[in-house]
């Protein structure tokens, strides 16, 4: 495991995290420093806190609660990456007391997360460590948000759903959501999707729903909604040919998916990254430890 502190502040740390771990190389135990959520832009492995086993892939995001345990693997794929937010004590308590969000493990990828953090990710690849922590606060409001709505849907789906073979359902499941973000431009269906890992697409549409916790459809949509936001950095784009780009049939959809998402359209998103910056610096000095 390597990190790069890309970001440091009085309100958030960000670094950037790489995990190069073989397949089925022996887990060790280690321990949240700070609340944290850590987006997975690229790989996959396990995360075990709580008692809970989570399996993650691309958009999904960590959530660490500070001074729990907790347990990483990689029994499906080699290596990953992630964008982790570390945020000091003061900046969680301006944020809410929403001390039981903070235990909910992990959420699977959800469209208004990944687009924010797609946002955070255009600001590592610049090397703008200002804009970079203003995405960082940003998501972060939006997960407290979003966070007891979605912890409380999916433990519910988590009690109710039965046993899974962790061996073969997760890996399935796992390597199904790799190949979607690596085919997601393309135009997909269902039935050619199962027929991939000899399931039939009622059970295949079962099992992955069951381990990552968003239907194969919903992940698709998603993946292609992170590539538009991360495309829409380039001011040379059009807007329509970036829709079309990414996977979808026709503007009007990619429009109204965007927007919900994002809370804004295309070109608004666009135009907001620089428009913001001075609210969020104000935000980013309310924030401060002193």
């Amino acid at each position: 495991m390597s990190f790069t502190l890309l970001a440091r502040g009085d309100a958030l740390n960000v670094y950037d995290y790489r995990c190069d771990v073989g397949l089925g190389a022996k887990p060790f135990v280690e321990r949240h420093g700070h609340a944290s959520i850590s987006f997975v832009r690229k790989g996959s492995f396990g995360y075990r806190t709580r008692g809970r086993h989570y399996e993650l892939v691309a958009g999904s995001v960590l959530v660490g609660c500070p001074g729990d345990e907790y347990v990483c693997s990689h029994d499906h794929v080699c290596g990953d990456e992630c964008l982790s937010f570390q945020l000091a004590p003061q900046t969680v308590d301006l944020l809410g007391d929403h001390a039981a969000i903070w235990k909910i493990g992990a959420l699977p990828p959800l469209p208004e997360l990944m687009v924010t953090a797609e946002r955070a990710q255009s600001a590592a690849r610049r090397g703008d460590a200002l804009a970079l922590q203003e995405a960082g606060l940003l998501m972060a409001s939006r997960f407290v948000g979003l966070a007891g709505r979605a912890g409380k849907v999916a433990t519910a789906a988590s009690d109710r759903k039965p046993a899974i073979d962790p061996a073969r359902d997760r890996r399935r499941a796992v390597e199904a959501a790799l190949w979607l973000e690596a085919h997601a431009a393309e135009a997909l269906d269902l039935d050619t999707i199962a027929a991939r890992w000899g399931l039939s697409p009622f059970h295949f549409l079962r099992l992955f729903a069951r381990v990552l916790g968003v239907t194969p459809h919903q992940y698709l949509v998603r993946c292609r909604l992170r590539e538009a936001a991360r495309l829409l950095d380039d001011p040379a784009r059009s807007v329509t040919d970036i829709a079309y780009d990414v996977g979808f049939a026709d503007l009007s959809n990619f429009v109204r998916s965007f927007r919900r998402a994002a809370g804004v359209s295309p070109g608004v998103f666009r135009r907001a990254a620089k428009a913001e910056r001075k609210i969020l610096q104000e935000r980013i000095a309310a924030y401060s430890l002193g």
